[in-house]
């Protein structure tokens, strides 16, 4: 689906800017900076692809922990060069599997983690300390870090050279997702608090991912993914360092997450634009001083909200073309969605000509032979340059406004994404967008695509295995943990090495949220 629509005979991007006929040597730039220089509009390093691929992280999870385990293993063996998790509501919403208010979601969308065993299976077989593992996880990320850690503390891995990143990005889930726990500054507490315990323990670790993708996903422009979430990142860095922590003990362990979407140029081009204004403003606005803290090291995934259940098929090509988008733009580490995650979660065959997808492009496409493979083009340059311009703006309006947490307070971010999706949702219903077997090209034969089935005896054996661990528990042991919990959330402490030692205790997830729910309160949205 292209995001671009005829106005009175002009096209013009969801981002608002105008594409002209042709583009001439007038929109040419001047001479950019070599790959790996600042502000590293062509590339973060100086070789790109040339000497390592991207990471192919495929995301999965799904059932119970022992079924995740033997599809991360599978992908493992298939050629996956790091691992994505993806955990269930419950779970992300800091709810153990047995939870009455978990009831028809467990092992739904993800894999439900409620204690350390849970966690213990999840890897079992799978060397920690070998594997970078992204773990898609906001609200409770911190507890789930915990988990991890200690699952490859307990089999010889060392906390020191543990590499992976936690999403742990709650602003966008005001903004844009809806999976968020407690009110917006004690989880900024969080947030914080997590940088200055992994800058301590998890040095490797990438404390954040802060997400566009889920603010694209929701509806904003290529503009909006970019000002959002670089404003998102602002409210990050500004809490770290009101903390006292400094800005280059953190800079380099922030990463960020974007999507790829079906306008080819412009999604290049975003991901150009981002990189440069993230080095500016880190260097200019932050006076950062080391060279890591300018990088804008990204993980994309392709655009989950532009797959059809109609002609799923047709899906492989919109992955293959949003992927190429994504790498052209230089991005670290990609996922690419299965064709048919419009109808259920990906079959094993669906995940597998995912992953070969990643494969044929970095294999034999020779697209990883030499870094930005676009720089130079006068449309590609030039996008590049209103994409920035746009994005800028919009950075603008929120700094106006007293910053993101203020922004998403008052509604004005959900605001602005809600307008943009309307117009384009109008856009489709007029047929200006076109959407191939949707409104355009419609073929009403039905498709016969095979569906990933949740097995709903295992979902139940998991919830059973939950309540067995709470009722195994020292109780006096849990109580005094969780007590410890509360009354840290009450003062200023940092909470991590107080939940560690909640979990060693033998405490669930969903007790230690709920330890903070008592504390912090449960958001509620009210714009």
């Amino acid at each position: 689906m292209t995001p671009m629509t005829d106005r009175d005979n002009r096209i013009i991007t969801d981002s608002d800017i105008e594409i002209a006929p042709v583009y001439t040597a007038q929109e040419t730039p001047v001479q950019l900076p070599l790959p790996g220089e600042f502000p590293y509009t062509r590339g973060v390093y100086p070789t790109m692809y040339r000497g390592r691929p991207w990471t192919m992280r495929q995301y999965a999870g799904f059932t119970t922990a022992a079924e995740s385990n033997r599809r991360y293993r599978l992908l493992l063996e298939r050629g996956q060069t790091g691992l994505s998790v993806a955990f269930d509501l419950p779970t992300q919403l800091g709810l153990d599997s047995d939870d009455g208010r978990a009831y028809g979601e467990v092992g739904r969308v993800g894999v439900p983690i409620s204690t350390l065993d849970d966690m213990r299976t999840l890897f079992d077989g799978i060397d920690q300390g070998a594997v970078t593992t992204s773990m898609t996880i906001n609200a409770p990320a911190s507890i789930l870090l915990l988990m991890y850690q200690i699952v490859a503390e307990e089999r010889g891995a060392l906390a020191i050279k543990l590499g992976g990143t936690i999403q742990n990005d709650v602003l966008k889930e005001y903004a844009a997702r809806g999976t968020y726990i407690y009110p917006p500054r004690p989880s900024m507490r969080l947030i914080v608090n997590t940088f200055a315990y992994c800058n301590q323990t998890l040095p490797e670790w990438n404390t954040i991912s802060i997400s566009g993708y889920h603010i694209r996903e929701a509806g904003s422009s290529a503009a909006q993914e970019i000002g959002f979430t670089l404003s998102n990142a602002i409210a990050y860095v500004e809490a770290a360092t009101a903390a006292g922590l400094d800005v280059d003990a953190i800079g380099p362990r922030l990463s960020f997450f974007f999507a790829g979407h079906s306008n080819f140029f412009e999604e290049a081009a975003k991901f150009r634009a981002a990189r440069r204004m993230w080095a500016q403003i880190m260097r200019d606005r932050f006076g950062a001083k080391n060279p890591k803290s300018w990088l804008f090291r990204v993980h994309t995934q392709t655009g989950g909200v532009t797959l059809t259940a109609q002609q799923p098929l047709n899906n492989v090509v919109r992955v293959a073309y949003q992927a190429l988008s994504a790498v052209l733009g230089g991005t670290q580490s990609l996922h690419t969605n299965g064709y048919d995650e419009a109808l259920s979660l990906p079959t094993e065959e669906a995940a597998t000509l995912a992953l070969r997808t990643q494969q044929i492009l970095a294999a034999e496409t020779g697209v990883t032979a030499t870094a930005d493979p676009l720089a130079g083009s006068w449309f590609v340059e030039a996008l590049t340059d209103e994409l920035e311009a746009k994005a800028n703006e919009w950075i603008a309006k929120i700094d106006e406004l007293g910053g993101a947490v203020t922004a998403i307070e008052t509604g004005y971010m959900q605001n602005a994404i809600a307008e943009n999706a309307y117009r384009r949702e109008l856009d489709r219903n007029a047929g200006r967008e076109v959407v191939v077997g949707v409104n355009k090209y419609v073929d009403d034969k039905p498709a016969d695509t095979p569906i990933q089935r949740i097995d709903q005896n295992a979902v139940n054996e998991q919830i059973a295995r939950v309540s067995a661990y709470k009722a195994a528990q020292d109780h006096e042991q849990v109580a005094a943990a969780l007590a410890s919990v509360r009354t840290a959330a009450e003062g200023d402490d940092n909470l991590l090495p107080i939940m560690k030692n909640a979990l060693l205790a033998g405490a669930t997830l969903g007790q230690i949220a709920d330890a903070l729910r008592a504390v912090f309160g449960e958001h509620r949205a009210t714009v």
